[in-house]
């Protein structure tokens, strides 16, 4: 299979499937020509990583997973402890933005947005005051 045909069976760029290439993510095979040569093994990883990636895992994270997928004597607690450090760090994020929505809620609610010059958004980003 070509990198066209895995790109539209997987739902992902050919520039990402040449990326995990290039980190080592899958090692697709080569013609004599050169070209790339998907097996279906290789297609199963693209689209493990691409859902991987789509829950916010990293990289690093996905190459984790992909090895302990792989691994038939893995304990599931392993894959649990991946899991369940990114979802806290899903949760600190979450917590940020939310901590940033209410801080941003206040300042709109505080500024008058009329023709004055004085404006607490611009106070608040200048001085912190």
């Amino acid at each position: 299979m070509n990198i066209g045909d895995v790109a539209a069976r997987t739902g992902l760029p050919t520039k990402t499937i040449r990326y995990y290439e290039d980190i080592g993510l899958i090692t697709p095979l080569r013609g004599e020509n050169g070209y790339r040569r998907f097996r279906e093994a290789d297609m199963h990883k693209l689209g493990f990583v691409g859902r991987a990636r789509a829950l916010g895992f990293s990289i690093e994270e996905c190459r984790d997973l992909l090895a302990l997928y792989e691994d038939e004597d893995r304990a599931s607690a392993d894959v649990r402890q991946i899991a369940i450090g990114h979802l806290e760090e899903i949760e600190r994020k979450i917590a940020a933005l939310s901590d940033m929505r209410d801080t941003l809620k206040g300042l709109v609610h505080a500024c008058a947005g009329d023709h004055r010059p004085n404006c607490p958004i611009l106070k608040e980003l200048s001085d912190g005051a």
